[in-house]
């Protein structure tokens, strides 16, 4: 021991003779430089790094660690799964959750008993106790509790979460609390420097600091997101993200990852979205979203100079739901929409965002291109059904699936033909696209825009060879599905319903 701390003694000190060489060299360069170099040099050193510690006194009061518990539904003695800082991994952060049973009662757990479930921020929205934070984070809590950086604890009440953007907003019994400040999105930019605080595993008060890495960054959920490099782990879910002038810009919500831990990607919902999103929670406790009804994907660069585009752009209609504005007004599957009253619809995602952001019941108006030519079709805005409703109406039989389209009740999901510019974009030969996951494909993690390559250990073309090969499954264990996402595939076990 005593060899190895010399050893390192003798390595710092030459470090430090060579250090000081270094600096003098520098130094005799610098001023061979010419000034205008001379200049940029001095420049970059006054520029530094930035200071954060005037951010952390600023704005480390409103951020809130917020705790959930829930009652015990089974008894003592049942088997144990993952805990519930494994399963927000794998349930928020990007990766398929493996269907374990989850944890709910703790080795000699009494029956009615209320255990902790998981861990989570926030950030205080409004000096009278209104605080912000995920829905992931206090769904299916039969209670939450807020506790603030002076150590003070509220049981709150939960005034409403949307899960569609993971936003929640809960309600605590206290005033003159100090309440953040909101930022314009529209200022950020790429490059800016942006800080966070949250609960990461449970500690508190963690602060960490990068980048914005990108913006209006489409993951295939209902918001475009920020994209930062700032460390983000389970527990700094519901935690601001917050730029040089203590303003908050985001909520810090999921993060990219291939092996379940922090790989320099994260992602926070825009702020602006998450305030508009509060406003209607606080004023009814629900959301409401516009839609017109069609189906749609997007339209690849080769279809866009087949049918005279121009670019790929827009979002290409492949069904009509029947009696809806969309069929009302007009539209038909093979139109491509252009424009939502007057937006350029540059990608497909744009149009569920400016639909749903629109009040049911507004007159708008869409621009399609239909076999060469642009055409303005006039509609009114419908409501989105809530999701139970949906669910019961599927249960009951009464949903149909559209021409073209296969419904596996069992594994939870509905799933569509992959066109040919599609497998080409994709570079596969064969698949099926999910268009909807419920039940039990939802909670391994499977989502719309899904493509599944094999089912049961078969490869899987086409919907017909998707049905050969449940049939010859075994319905009774967990069934394992080859699932192409972006970029990567990853096997998945699902299990049936029955």
């Amino acid at each position: 021991m005593r060899t190895q701390a010399w050893t390192m003694f003798a390595t710092r000190a030459k470090a430090t003779a060579l250090a000081s060489a270094m600096m003098v060299a520098a130094a005799g360069a610098a001023a061979m430089l010419p000034v205008s170099a001379a200049q940029a040099q001095s420049a970059a050193t006054a520029r530094g790094l930035p200071d954060f510690t005037d951010l952390v006194d600023q704005v480390g009061p409103s951020v809130v660690n917020i705790r959930t518990l829930e009652k015990v539904s089974k008894s003592a003695g049942e088997s144990l799964g993952m805990d519930e800082d494994m399963l927000e991994f794998f349930r928020r952060f990007g990766l398929p959750v493996p269907n374990i049973p989850r944890q709910r009662t703790p080795r000699g757990g009494q029956q009615g008993e209320e255990q902790p479930r998981g861990l989570g921020s926030g950030f205080i929205l409004t000096a009278d106790g209104y605080v912000m934070t995920n829905a992931h984070v206090v769904e299916g809590a039969d209670e939450v509790i807020v506790t603030l950086t002076d150590k003070r604890e509220f049981k709150a009440k939960i005034v409403g979460s949307d899960k569609r953007t993971d936003v929640a907003v809960v309600k605590i019994e206290a005033k003159g609390l100090p309440a953040v400040k909101i930022g314009d999105v529209g200022r950020l930019k790429v490059g800016e420097w942006v800080m966070a605080i949250g609960s990461p595993f449970g500690l508190e008060n963690s602060v960490t600091a990068g980048i914005v890495s990108a913006k209006q960054r489409d993951t295939g959920d209902y918001l475009p997101f920020i994209q930062t490099d700032v460390a983000i782990n389970p527990g700094n879910s519901g935690g601001p993200l917050i730029n040089m002038r203590g303003e908050v810009v985001g909520i810090n919500s999921q993060i990219y990852s291939r092996s379940g831990g922090f790989m320099g990607i994260s992602f926070a919902i825009p702020v602006d979205e998450a305030v508009r999103v509060s406003e209607q929670l606080r004023a009814s406790g629900k959301v409401t979203r516009g839609r017109i009804g069609v189906q749609i994907g997007p339209v690849t660069k080769e279809v866009a100079e087949s049918i005279g585009l121009g670019k790929a752009e827009g979002a290409l209609v492949s069904a009509v739901e029947a009696d809806s504005p969309a069929a009302k007004a007009g539209v038909e599957a093979g139109d491509v929409i252009t424009k939502f009253d007057g937006k350029t619809i540059e990608k497909v995602s744009d149009l569920p965002r400016l639909v749903g952001n629109t009040k049911p019941g507004t007159k708008s108006m869409i621009t399609v291109l239909r076999r060469g030519k642009l055409m303005d079709l006039n509609m009114v805005i419908a409501e989105v059904e809530p999701d139970d409703v949906l669910k019961a109406k599927a249960a009951a039989g009464n949903s149909k699936t559209p021409q073209g389209m296969l419904e596996n009740k069992a594994l939870g999901l509905t799933l569509g033909e992959l066109t040919v510019a599609q497998k080409k974009e994709l570079g596969v030969k064969g698949g099926v696209r999910v268009m909807a996951a419920t039940d039990a494909a939802a909670r391994v993690g499977l989502r719309e825009g899904d493509v599944i390559l094999q089912l049961a250990n078969t490869e899987v073309n086409d919907l017909k060879s998707f049905e050969s090969a449940w049939a010859k499954a075994d319905k009774g264990k967990p069934v394992n599905v080859l699932v192409r996402r972006g970029e990567w595939a990853q096997y998945v076990l699902i299990r049936p319903s029955k």
